[in-house]
């Protein structure tokens, strides 16, 4: 069977192994590993319409460092690179890290950023300034380090954030607005107007993300 072929059926199984081009490249990978770990089974469909990185990210949502260890170690080396075990190393920046360049694999990763992706007060050194909108990657202090993920919404207190590490698995928290940083946008990718939704602010802020 050709690589073009194996591209072909996951992408009509709801998966994005990028073009089909017969190139097993990272994307391809990521997508069939993918396919194995839902046991073979199509894909649940994304949000229409939702930006490439965030797409990724969705993919491993709920996934925890020891529970689904062999997964994650899996789909975080699966862009070429990784920091290692994430049951035992902060993992955060990796998290972002896969997503962008598995999603824009042209972005590009400018000084610090591209020496170590995965100290999170780095990735303010990605793309462009930004408002905090939908899809923006934010950084925020943590002590003397940091965290970075991707903005899903906000709402008084906080902005609500897919990322990784968050409780020890890729999930959606709350976290502090005092915190933040700063909000970047990729360079590859034109800014669309997306704002960033209003959510419910039922669920408890994040104070450690470990």
């Amino acid at each position: 069977m050709s690589n073009a072929t194996i591209q072909t059926g996951l992408r009509d199984l709801g998966y994005q192994p990028g073009a089909v081009d017969g190139i097993f490249g990272p994307r391809t990978k990521a997508a069939a590993e993918a396919w194995l770990a839902a046991g073979g089974t199509a894909a649940k469909a994304p949000s229409s319409g939702d930006l490439p990185w965030m797409t990724e990210g969705k993919r491993v949502l709920g996934r925890h460092e020891v529970r689904d260890n062999g997964l994650l170690r899996s789909w975080l080396k699966s862009d070429g690179k990784t920091l290692g075990d994430p049951a035992k190393l902060p993992w955060c920046g990796d998290f972002v890290e896969t997503c962008i360049r598995l999603a824009l694999p042209g972005e590009p990763f400018p000084g610090s950023l591209g020496q170590n992706p995965y100290w999170a007060r780095n990735w303010l050194e990605l793309g462009q300034k930004t408002n905090p909108t939908y899809g923006a990657v934010l950084v925020f202090e943590r002590g003397s380090g940091g965290h970075v993920g991707f903005a899903v919404g906000a709402d008084p207190a906080c902005f609500h954030v897919l990322g990784g590490n968050q409780s020890n698995a890729v999930t959606i928290a709350r976290i502090d607005r005092k915190r933040l940083l700063g909000a970047r946008w990729p360079k590859t990718f034109a800014a669309l107007p997306l704002n960033l939704p209003s959510l419910s602010a039922s669920d408890s802020i994040s104070t450690n993300e470990a």
